[in-house]
């Protein structure tokens, strides 16, 4: 199956501090994959340059099999990025900026009707859509950011924390639309703390630490390789662990690795 992303020996460093360490991954079509890490693990970092909003310093990025570098633009195309805290222009009501967002990816009036009348009712937004931005709440903006993601159907989305702010039926809402997507051929990146999230919903996890990826797979996959831990809160801790007994396992593992230590 084609790779949607692929990252191949990504370093982001920051003066003397490494970020991402020589990180590799592939991320195929039709797959929601969690990314999981300790805060300052180097998610973020990762998550910018997939987005195209840092370079690395070293190694590549493709999304779709286009380069995602100093002119991104037809990697971009294919992209929508969710950020955990969602920005919106202030002075305009929800309604006008899914109208810029709309015109921005070149949208058609008939596409883009067909699209906001159906994220419009999926996330309850039209008690507050036609508001001044300024006075929304989180899960107000959470849903207006990503019904702006999703309008031109992306091919990839890759979203930071997703199910903050956010009330059980627009979870599962949100959840709807990421299986949708997987199911056409898309594919979904996402970062999140909440273990339970990405045990239910993801297809393979990945495990930073460090800047390295330490381990990748299935929950069940990573469980037939951890040593004596029984759940993902369990392998979690132990890859995670700050005394430093903590070693990668599983596909990560084969990868060579430096010895050195460092964060991100």
């Amino acid at each position: 199956m084609a790779a949607m992303i692929e990252i191949r020996e990504v370093t982001k460093r920051y003066g003397n501090f490494t970020a991402v360490d020589r990180l590799s991954l592939e991320v195929p079509a039709g797959e929601l994959f969690a990314f999981l890490g300790p805060n300052g693990a180097g998610k973020t970092t990762t998550i910018k340059m997939i987005a195209g909003l840092l370079l690395p310093d070293a190694g590549s990025v493709h999304l779709c099999g286009y380069p995602m570098g100093r002119d991104g633009r037809q990697a971009k195309a294919q992209l929508a990025y969710v950020p955990d805290e969602p920005f919106l222009y202030e002075k305009l009501s929800g309604r006008e900026f899914l109208d810029f967002v709309a015109e921005m990816y070149g949208l058609t009036p008939e596409a883009k009707q067909r699209r906001l009348d159906d994220l419009i009712d999926r996330l309850e937004m039209g008690t507050f859509l036609d508001k001044l931005c300024e006075g929304y709440s989180h899960g107000m903006k959470q849903r207006t950011v990503l019904a702006a993601a999703m309008l031109h159907e992306p091919r990839v989305l890759v979203i930071d924390e997703p199910m903050v702010g956010l009330d059980p039926k627009t979870v599962r809402t949100v959840k709807d639309l990421m299986g949708e997507m997987t199911r056409r051929g898309g594919t979904v990146f996402m970062s999140t703390h909440t273990l339970e999230i990405a045990e239910a919903m993801a297809d393979r996890i990945g495990i930073i630490h460090h800047g390295k990826l330490v381990a990748v797979g299935t929950v069940d996959e990573l469980k037939a390789n951890a040593d004596r831990d029984t759940t993902l809160e369990d392998i979690f801790l132990g890859l995670t662990d700050e005394e430093g007994d903590a070693r990668p396992f599983g596909p990560a593992a084969k990868r060579d690795q430096p010895e050195h230590e460092t964060g991100s």
